[in-house]
């Protein structure tokens, strides 16, 4: 449970660094972000040129799946990487 936490924890830097990069508050948009997705707003995202949360889907933003799967991939074999590697350090 503690390793879901944390990857859950480790995606949503995603959003915070967005919005700090284009010059906005990133806790008060990562909150306004988190109430718009538990209200159901699955389309929901943070709009850079109006400062404010809007629907991706309706502002024609969108992203090809095969990039973000491939990134969370990645990300993750890095980490499995890191870990077997840190695992016989350890052990020797």
């Amino acid at each position: 449970a503690v390793c879901i936490d944390q990857y859950a924890e480790a995606l949503e830097l995603i959003p915070y660094t967005l919005a700090e990069n284009a010059g906005l508050q990133p806790v008060e948009m990562v909150t306004q972000l988190r109430a718009a997705h538990a209200q159901g707003d699955k389309f929901a995202g943070i709009n850079v040129k109006k400062g404010s949360i809007s629907n991706m889907y309706e502002e024609k933003v969108v992203q090809p799946l095969l990039v973000s799967t491939s990134s969370i991939n990645m990300a993750t074999e890095t980490v499995r990487m890191i870990l077997k590697i840190d695992d016989i350090v350890i052990t020797r």
